[in-house]
């Protein structure tokens, strides 16, 4: 086992599932007691945290629902005291529902923006404070799309692209705390959430990949674990693109 993380607290939200999971394994297997966040796939998180205790670390889980403020601030405390500390966040959950211009309603944005956007904010006003000072971590999920929207992922792409610069003005605030704040912006990943996307383009996407393959949840994992290392440290405001290298 790889002690990088050894006595370090992390919450995983959205660990319960694709590129969450990997990084909640991720940091269990460095060391890392961890915490999994999840909204409704209880049996999963269970699951997840059994195997990270199995290997040696503690890890609990905490529910809740990211685009409530109020549930996204009690998972950070929840976290924290099941824990006894926190020391880096990670926020992996998101929705990403693709609607095209004329069938954009109320409801479809408010549900993207409540989870992908208020989600990143109430998650890093909540952690801020518990996070020690030097050396707090927070990682975010943008997207690709934040920079390359495709037809009917406006939304979705907007809320990305928030995050993007969410990111980079808490860095500015929290900086002087020494408290790094980034992000991470995938590719296609494989997960159970794009299924879909590459039974219909993966061809595609593997054509126009210098790598030619399409990406997994542990190549995500290990940008994350990076970003919350103390490698990192003169890393924040910035936001990672992994994509393979797309055209």
């Amino acid at each position: 086992m790889d002690q990088g993380f050894q006595g370090k607290a992390v919450l995983v939200v959205g660990g319960s599932r694709g590129i969450g999971a990997a990084v909640a394994r991720r940091f269990g297997a460095m060391g890392a007691n961890v915490a999994i966040g999840y909204r409704s796939g209880k049996d999963a998180a269970v699951a997840i945290a059994a195997e990270i205790s199995d290997a040696g670390s503690r890890s609990e889980t905490v529910a809740g629902d990211v685009a409530s403020p109020d549930e996204a601030r009690h998972m950070v405390l929840a976290a924290a005291e099941a824990l006894g500390q926190l020391d880096i966040l990670v926020n992996t959950a998101g929705i990403g529902p693709y609607l095209p211009l004329d069938k954009i309603d109320e409801a479809h944005v408010r549900a993207i923006l409540d989870t992908n956007v208020m989600g990143t904010i109430m998650l890093t006003q909540a952690a801020a404070p518990l996070l020690p000072s030097p050396g707090g971590r927070i990682i975010h999920f943008a997207s690709r799309l934040a920079y390359n929207p495709i037809p009917a992922s406006s939304v979705y792409s907007a809320s990305k692209a928030a995050v993007v610069t969410l990111v980079h003005g808490f860095a500015r605030e929290l900086g002087g705390k020494g408290i790094t704040v980034n992000a991470v912006a995938p590719g296609v990943i494989e997960t159970d959430m794009t299924t879909d996307v590459i039974a219909q383009r993966g061809d595609q996407i593997r054509a126009t990949t210098p790598l030619g393959r399409i990406g997994q949840p542990e190549d995500i994992a290990g940008i994350v674990t990076f970003l919350a290392s103390p490698e990192a440290g003169w890393v924040t405001g910035r936001t990672i693109l992994a994509d393979g290298g797309l055209n």
